[in-house]
């Protein structure tokens, strides 16, 4: 596995295929108009439909979101882990990441390989590395031919749990998608009301 090869690429504004703890991932510079626009291109993903934001840490997530006190709180209590929280971006982030619109979810992934590359590289764009509408990515083996040509690096950790993130808005209380750990988090939801 060759994570200097993919920190280089991200710095150079190329995008990199990484593990995660639900499936593989695509990121490039998540605050790079066209390091962005790269990623839509290689996944074929309608530009209204935003992408989520990858950092290391909830302290690096607030470099870049404006949290309410509420969803730090949820973000602290449930990253890292498969969760994609819905907060309010800062200006640092560009508008094709989320599709213009004031809020960017944000992943905080509990893999290791995840983890040291985003501790080395700036946020990274947290998308699934398949075409879109196409299935989630377990193994590099299933990789779409387009995403891994385009890819600079593909970091193969294995096979992926599979189950999608959950995405929630904890300022509003909904739950976009139900994925991992979604019973755990209608609990929290309901006692912090």
């Amino acid at each position: 596995m060759d994570l200097d090869a993919a920190v280089a690429a991200v710095r150079e504004g190329r995008a990199v295929v990484y593990p995660t703890e639900t499936v593989y991932g695509l990121g490039a510079d998540a605050t790079d108009t066209a390091a962005v626009e790269g990623v839509f291109d290689l996944k074929d993903r309608p530009r209204e439909k935003p992408l989520s934001l990858a950092v290391p840490d909830v302290d690096a997530a607030l470099e870049h979101t404006r949290p309410t006190d509420r969803a730090e709180r949820f973000m602290r209590r449930f990253l890292p882990g498969p969760v994609t929280v819905v907060v309010e971006r800062r200006p640092t982030l560009p508008a094709a990441l989320t599709a213009g619109r004031d809020r960017v979810g944000v992943r905080v992934p509990d893999h290791d390989v995840a983890l040291s590359l985003l501790d080395r590289t700036p946020p990274l764009t947290a998308t699934s590395a398949n075409r879109s509408g196409s299935p989630s990515v377990t193994r590099v083996a299933e990789l779409d031919g387009r995403v891994r040509e385009g890819a600079a690096v593909v970091l193969d950790g294995g096979e992926t749990p599979g189950t999608e993130s959950t995405v929630v808005d904890p300022d509003r209380g909904v739950v976009h998608r139900r994925g991992a750990m979604a019973d755990e988090i209608d609990a929290w939801l309901q006692a912090e009301q």
